[in-house]
């Protein structure tokens, strides 16, 4: 039984791609009520999937939501998805722009059933401007943001950090923040609106923090050029004898005279001054050559839990078992499936990780129960092919 912070939320979710999936699954995490409605008409193509399924063990993004599929090209079907918003505190989506109206179950339809409904929406491009009805993926929403750029160096071209800044970050997590703030005010008020979640306009924000730096003009607009962007040997990534890899982020002085002097660099003169910019090249060149004379178990030995903001550079096996991820519990192993815990950690409403919907659908009944269908209706609407 969940207690999570959302509890008594209801979340009615069309199921997608992506950033809408990892929202719904947040609000479940959360403990809200989260029903999925499924198009009926691809549930087998999508269970083919190589996810091998929203509906199996491995469509972890589902997790602790009731599924219902339904041919949403049939009028009732989507009868049924308003009766099921008539009730609920939101709805999420991640169509292209148009498509929710095409079905009848744009915010003009829903809002007149519920005018509490927080209806949100998350798309790559947003709801308007010239690009909103042009395919895309995560690279090229953070492409034309700006937050890519930075990634590249001076021989290697900028890269995707692959679906963490358009899809999650910069969509699926603002569309989150984006609708907790309007139930907020739907709790409030009694009024519901639209929220525009832009992957774009999310992974924008995102670089708030780099904003400043670059007006100051200590980030340029050419790659590895500043201390932030990889031009400084003492924030980097290396290699190490082994073929795995380490990352240093030591900025503040008292962290670099740390690595310095576990290193044994105190005496080099090319780290004598952090912030001598002639001097990092050289300072890249040795520490380069320094990392790859011992594997990263060694540096980890004699750097990890030091002050020199020291870290290993971990796949997704070796984090999951990392001694303080599995001290702090971030990660979890569910029907046999290790996967992230939830987050933020709450010290009275502790969030709760629930199974995948079966393939079977024993949620429907309940479902429909739920929007006021009787055993006779539903029978009727099984036989039709709508469910």
């Amino acid at each position: 039984m969940t207690c999570g912070p959302l509890q008594g939320i209801k979340v009615v979710e069309i199921a997608g791609m992506g950033p809408g999936p990892f929202a719904g699954m947040y609000f479940a995490d959360m403990g809200a009520n989260v029903t999925v409605v499924e198009r009926k008409a691809i549930g087998e193509q999508v269970q083919s999937s190589a996810a091998e399924g929203s509906r199996s063990k491995y469509g972890t993004h589902n997790r602790g939501k009731k599924a219902i599929g339904l041919d949403l090209k049939d009028r009732r079907a989507v009868g049924i998805v308003l009766q099921l918003v008539e009730q609920a505190d939101v709805l999420i989506e991640g169509f292209r722009p148009g498509v929710m109206e095409r079905l009848g179950l744009g915010p003009d339809e829903c809002l007149e059933r519920n005018p509490r409904l927080v209806y949100g929406r998350v798309t790559g491009w947003g709801q308007t401007g010239p690009l909103s009805q042009t395919a895309g993926h995560d690279p090229n929403y953070i492409s034309i943001s700006g937050a890519m750029w930075y990634s590249g160096r001076k021989d290697s071209p900028p890269l995707a950090t692959t679906t963490l800044l358009g899809d999650a970050a910069g969509g699926a997590m603002f569309l989150v923040s984006g609708v907790l703030s309007a139930l907020l005010y739907a709790q409030r008020t009694g009024c519901g609106q639209v929220v525009d979640a832009a992957m774009t306009d999310g992974s924008a924000y995102l670089c708030s923090l780099l904003w400043p730096v670059y007006n100051m003009g200590q980030l340029k607009d050419s790659p590895e050029s500043s201390w932030i962007d990889g031009a400084a040997p003492w924030n980097n990534t290396y290699q190490c004898a082994d073929s795995k890899f380490i990352s240093i982020c030591s900025v503040e002085d008292k962290f670099y005279r740390e690595l310095l002097h576990l290193l044994g660099l105190n005496e080099d003169t090319v780290f004598s001054s952090q912030w001598d910019v002639s001097n990092w090249p050289e300072g890249k060149r040795i520490l380069t050559k320094l990392f790859l004379t011992r594997s990263r178990e060694d540096w980890c030995s004699l750097l990890e839990g030091s002050e020199a903001c020291f870290s290993p550079v971990l796949n997704f096996s070796e984090a999951a078992n990392h001694p303080h991820n599995l001290a702090r519990k971030t990660f979890v192993e569910i029907d046999g499936v290790t996967q992230p815990a939830p987050a933020p950690r709450f010290s009275h409403t502790s969030a709760t990780v629930n199974l995948v919907p079966d393939r079977n659908g024993n949620s429907v009944e309940e479902i429909l129960a739920g929007a006021g269908i009787d055993k006779l209706e539903f029978e009727k609407l099984q036989s039709d092919g709508v469910l």
